[in-house]
């Protein structure tokens, strides 16, 4: 049973929400993913403004519905509106089925203006992925890296912050984050190349490496050939592939009276 962390309903064949989850999970079916957290709307905006931020939510909103059984929503926010994100984490977490926060590129993560919506995510149990890049060519603006994660981090050590992508340069993001014992991260949207999965398990701890896909922007099936193929014992691909989510999780699912 695979957990997934990272999942989007952009870039998958369909019209609308319904249509675009339902082609989502026939693609989970073949691989054995059992459950997925879905964030964003589509078409992908770096910039959202506050009604569109409503508006992806509502989208993934739609997506989830009738799938409560196989599918967590995690609620789009950006620090460059804090007092719109919060409102929407009481919308769609607080009052809503969504179990978590996904923050992306429209404004990095170290700056003061990300603490209210942490502090509101934190309150509530609710897990943060936050999108992290380390680019050769330079990042966009707005656009975290694993180092702002860090500092993030320093400022609310009770909060459950994800390293998205592990910085996508896997290596320099593996170090970056070592020692913020409070960080977790997830594996999605890179190339699966040899050598991730055993560095960040070496490095960090098992119990802090989560699978994630990005999908539909990549597939299942080459994000899970990180895990499958990866030199560690079964036991710790078993906590990577789902035990390490469920246990992020299962506070708030409990809380809100979610089986899992």
């Amino acid at each position: 049973m695979i957990w997934d962390v990272h999942s989007h309903l952009n870039a998958v064949d369909g019209r609308t929400p319904e249509e675009k989850m339902a082609g989502l999970l026939r693609y989970a079916d073949r691989l054995g993913i059992e459950r997925l957290c879905i964030f964003m709307g589509f078409p992908f905006l770096t910039d959202p403004k506050p009604e569109q931020l409503r508006q992806q939510n509502d989208q993934v909103l739609q997506g989830i519905g009738h799938h409560h059984d196989r599918a967590f929503g995690f609620v789009y926010c950006s620090g460059k509106y804090p007092e719109t994100s919060v409102r929407e984490i009481d919308r769609c977490v607080k009052n809503g089925p969504m179990v978590g926060v996904k923050l992306w590129v429209a404004h990095r993560c170290n700056g003061p203006e990300l603490d209210p919506i942490i502090a509101r995510a934190t309150e509530l149990q609710a897990p943060i992925l936050q999108h992290t890049w380390f680019k050769v060519g330079g990042n966009l603006p707005g656009e975290s890296t694993p180092s702002d994660l860090v500092e993030l981090a320093k400022r609310h050590p009770d909060a459950k912050l994800i390293c998205g992508h592990t910085g996508g340069d896997w290596p320099l993001g593996v170090r970056a984050i070592r020692a913020s014992k409070s960080l977790a991260t997830e594996i999605s949207g890179s190339d699966p190349t040899t050598g991730m999965v055993e560095m960040a398990v070496r490095e960090l701890g098992a119990e802090r490496v989560l699978f994630g896909s990005d999908s539909g922007s990549r597939s299942f099936a080459s994000q899970l050939a990180k895990v499958q193929d990866a030199d560690v014992p079964d036991d710790v691909k078993k906590l990577i592939l789902r035990d390490n989510l469920r246990r992020l999780l299962m506070p708030i699912l409990q809380a809100k009276g979610i089986k899992a």
